[in-house]
């Protein structure tokens, strides 16, 4: 412990740049190699599998996302209540618990193994709002959760390849994959949470800039879902869709591809990279922008364009004008386009617009509950209700709705918290003037 603390006083003095950016690819890191363990099993298909006449694919991910879920529900709790404390030590023992539940689910023949898949996701819904703690809170943490937010495109397409390069390269099982990948990263995950442990807390002009975060109490969380409840609504209804066909994408993605007759191994780190690094520029320019409103702001608008891009890339295809390749890009931007503002800056921004004590990782945490529950109703309906459509034909459809609706919606929501923010500075000016 003193070691770490005399290294933490020696990166405070280091500049600000350096140390941001030493932050961001530390969090970038380990929000990657927890991929490891929560996608590697995507990558095999498990054919000629079937119990209750659905997909024994399809049980692994649902007693996943049901884990997962579930684990979003108590961190709108856990995350909004914690004080950092220990926090690089709680994100190692959760993965380690998912890793072990892996080890299970490679020992126990199947159909017995499927309730292993609901232990390891449970951790793993934890880790995002423990390692975006490191972040917000700072002038910088546009950059620093651009840059984390790109793990959420890289990171599980490149986990995805490793899981495909042990199945057909090294003729690893598909039940042993999965745990055989997560050791691949269980070191350089300890040494990127390390640096993260290293890192300073927000400095007073991070505070001024961005409002001071805090734990909230119960009685805190129900009085901001009052203060914001039609734009967390209308938020909560775009990022539930996204969630849901984000979801689809990322665990049926070779089932997709497969269903275009596109059979690449490389294809979804090659798309994937791609997205990562528009999405990067895209949300990285935005810590440029020190008005908060305006920021906020131009996080609708890119939302909202995202949502447009599935529209038209989908409409597109439809008609033949490209190529499954081009639309499956294209969608997968738009897509990422919208989902990742509400994971990385889209509630940083809110929250320093209105000046607002509390902390992101409460209604991220109220957001992504809501939007796996949907995504676990949604493909528990797909599979007991239209069994025989194919999931490339379900995720051609799902987006066209995306994009109506989220766009849509998101254009009313830029509206509502636009005036609001507007409404509230004319009463702090008013009040001002009443006092002179």
């Amino acid at each position: 412990m003193e070691l770490i603390g005399g290294l933490k006083n020696r990166i405070a003095k280091w500049p600000y740049a350096i140390c941001s950016i030493l932050a961001a690819i530390s969090a970038f890191g380990a929000y990657s190699c927890m991929y490891a363990f929560r996608k590697a099993f995507a990558a095999g298909t498990y054919p000629s599998q079937q119990y209750l006449h659905i997909d024994y694919k399809v049980w692994l991910v649902i007693f996943q996302v049901l884990g997962y879920t579930m684990s979003k529900f108590y961190g709108i709790r856990f995350i909004a209540e914690l004080k950092g404390k220990r926090r690089g030590l709680t994100i190692l023992m959760l993965v380690g618990i998912s890793w072990m539940a892996l080890l299970g689910f490679a020992l126990v023949p199947a159909p017995y193994n499927m309730p292993f898949l609901f232990i390891n996701g449970f951790p793993l819904g934890l880790i995002w709002g423990l390692v975006f703690g490191y972040l917000e809170g700072r002038r910088s943490t546009e950059f620093m959760a651009a840059v984390l937010s790109i793990s959420l495109i890289f990171g599980s397409g490149f986990v995805k390849t490793v899981g495909q390069t042990l199945l057909h390269v090294y003729h690893v099982g598909e039940y042993q994959m999965p745990f055989l990948t997560g050791a691949l990263f269980v070191l350089p995950l300890m040494l990127f949470v390390f640096v993260l442990e290293l890192m300073p807390p927000p400095n007073q002009k991070d505070k001024q800039m961005r409002t001071e975060r805090v734990p909230m109490t119960a009685q805190e969380r129900n009085t901001f879902i009052k203060r914001f409840l039609p734009g967390i609504v209308l938020t909560l209804i775009i990022y539930v869709m996204l969630t849901v066909m984000r979801d689809v994408r990322d665990n049926f993605e070779v089932e997709i591809w497969n269903s275009l007759g596109v059979m690449d191994k490389n294809i979804y780190a090659k798309i994937d990279s791609r997205i990562s690094v528009f999405v990067l520029l895209a949300m990285g320019l935005l810590f440029l922008i020190k008005g908060n409103l305006r920021a906020f702001s131009i996080i609708h608008v890119l939302i909202i364009s995202g949502c447009l891009l599935i529209g038209g890339a989908t409409w597109l295809f439809s008609n033949g004008s490209i190529g499954p390749v081009t639309w499956m890009t294209l969608a997968g931007l738009g897509l990422y386009l919208g989902y990742v503002p509400y994971n990385a800056i889209f509630f940083e921004r809110m929250i320093a617009t209105f000046h607002y004590k509390s902390n992101v990782g409460f209604v991220m945490y109220l957001a992504d509950s809501l939007g796996y529950l949907a995504s676990i109703s949604v493909l528990l309906v797909k599979e007991f209700g239209k069994p025989d459509i194919s999931w490339g034909s379900f995720f051609h459809q799902g987006v066209i709705l995306v994009a109506i609706i989220g766009s849509l919606c998101g254009t009313l929501s830029l509206i509502y918290f636009y005036q609001s923010a507007r409404k509230g500075k004319r009463v702090k000016t008013k009040y001002k003037l009443s006092t002179i």
